[in-house]
């Protein structure tokens, strides 16, 4: 059985929000920020949580982009939801299960972990 998770996209001023992974798999690389769904929670929760967990922000869900789901997507196989989120309070610090979290210039994006690059392209075609 595959593994689920959700995905955040902020995106502001022209800059994304990245976390650098603190866990393998692409531990110390550039991330959207997000992680797996925990039995009981919505997927909405789930990313609102791992926002919060990664980066300090609160964040509320706005809209699914896409689910990404191909097998090898990630060495784990893990399947996740995209979500547009617009952030509604706190400020950007390092969280438990980020090594660092950062705004991005959409121009300037660093190296990015797996398939990151296509999500945030696929979130471009939502704004």
């Amino acid at each position: 059985m595959r593994t689920f998770g959700c995905n955040g996209f902020i995106y502001e001023d022209g800059k994304v929000l990245l976390v650098k992974r603190n866990y393998e798999p692409f531990k110390g690389i550039w991330s959207l920020p997000g992680g797996i769904i925990r039995e009981g929670e919505t997927a909405e929760y789930c990313v609102s949580r791992e926002v919060k967990e990664e980066t300090g922000l609160d964040v509320e869900p706005i809209r699914l982009i896409s689910i990404y789901s191909h097998p090898e997507r990630n060495p784990q196989g893990l399947i996740v939801a995209l979500y547009f989120c617009r952030a509604t309070s706190g400020k950007i610090k390092k969280g438990k299960d980020a090594a660092g979290a950062r705004w991005f210039s959409i121009n300037e994006l660093p190296p990015l972990a797996g398939d990151r690059k296509k999500m945030i392209e696929d979130a471009f075609e939502y704004l």
